[in-house]
């Protein structure tokens, strides 16, 4: 396993990030034991997670227990990583307004959400702590504010944005700048994947400016970048298990997309994610897989050094999307 240092923290962390979004439904609560332990004995070090993930109907699915009566993904990650803690960077989240009308970034909203998420990682510190998303009712500079009070207090290490703009996250370095607190915003969290290139316009360019990373999430396009397979699973609602609907444009693309990787010798998903760890200010890519075998084949794009030549050729399969 490959790593990367997290922004200007010194941390290092794997090129391969565990995300636990679908913790307790695929894997399951069981299954997810041998998904954490395939990880650390393949070197990754870092997981995601967030304090809606898991036992939220978002990532329901046929057969699953409902929502209501599963653990949430950071008590399995939390059990999961029992005498292991020390060896992680663990990273959660909080102030996703879809599942709580009183969710946000106030003080008062964070500083419960961080005594809840410590409680159920089993744990006494959070690595890296993200603003999920962005609160119009909050301003910034109290969400920052309590932040550095819960590092001074040793709760919380570092802190970074998530699903925030460029605009946003430079304001976020103006503020700490100016209040001088112990902690600006080390990385910032945001889709991005070859079908979802957004990210390029404008936030990895402040990144790259000051020192950020970026960590990406969907980096496989709810799995249209893994497997074509996909596009056979039933659709409800609009979206297939596992992934969204994809448009004519993506479909190609993908499959472009798997016939170059056969001709190079690799997956799909292999060549999906070394692409997005050759890109600027990308320090690594959190991947959720199901099963330990599906997560040895994602771990592996790490060790993969994509040509330029090659890197060229993909990175024209979607280059309008970046411009």
């Amino acid at each position: 396993m490959k790593y990367s240092v997290l922004g200007p923290t010194g941390v290092r962390v794997s090129r391969i990030c565990v995300g636990t979004a679908t913790f307790g439904v695929a894997p399951s609560a069981h299954e997810a034991d041998g998904v954490v332990g395939a990880a650390l004995d393949l070197g990754i070090n870092f997981f995601d997670t967030a304090d809606v993930y898991g036992s939220t109907s978002t990532f329901d699915r046929p057969g699953a227990p409902p929502a209501a009566e599963r653990e949430s993904a950071e008590e399995i990650l939390g059990r999961s990583l029992a005498g292991r803690r020390d060896e992680v960077v663990l990273a959660t989240k909080s102030g996703e307004r879809r599942f709580d009308p009183d969710a946000g970034l106030s003080r008062r909203y964070i500083i419960r959400q961080v005594e809840q998420s410590l409680r159920r990682l089993s744990t006494d510190r959070i690595d890296l702590y993200y603003a999920h998303f962005p609160d119009p009712n909050t301003p910034l500079e109290q969400t920052l504010a309590v932040y550095d009070d819960l590092i001074r207090q040793g709760k919380l290490r570092y802190v970074a944005l998530s699903n925030h703009t460029a605009w946003q996250m430079t304001e976020a370095l103006w503020i700490a700048g100016e209040r001088r607190l112990v902690s600006a915003p080390v990385a910032a969290q945001v889709m991005y994947s070859l079908l979802d290139r957004s990210a390029e316009k404008e936030l990895a360019a402040a990144c790259v400016r000051f020192g950020l990373s970026i960590i990406p999430y969907a980096p496989l396009h709810g799995g249209l970048l893994a497997d074509l397979s996909v596009l056979d699973r039933p659709i409800a609602g609009g979206k297939r298990y596992g992934g969204p609907g994809y448009s004519n444009a993506e479909i190609a693309v993908a499959r472009q997309l798997d016939q170059l990787a056969r001709e190079w010798g690799l997956g799909m998903q292999q060549v999906s994610l070394a692409w997005l760890l050759s890109r600027p200010a990308v320090a690594s890519v959190i991947v959720g897989a199901e099963t330990a075998d599906e997560l040895r084949a994602n771990a592996a794009a790490a060790d993969i050094e994509l040509t330029r030549e090659q890197l060229d050729v993909v990175s024209a399969l979607t280059a309008e999307t970046a411009s």
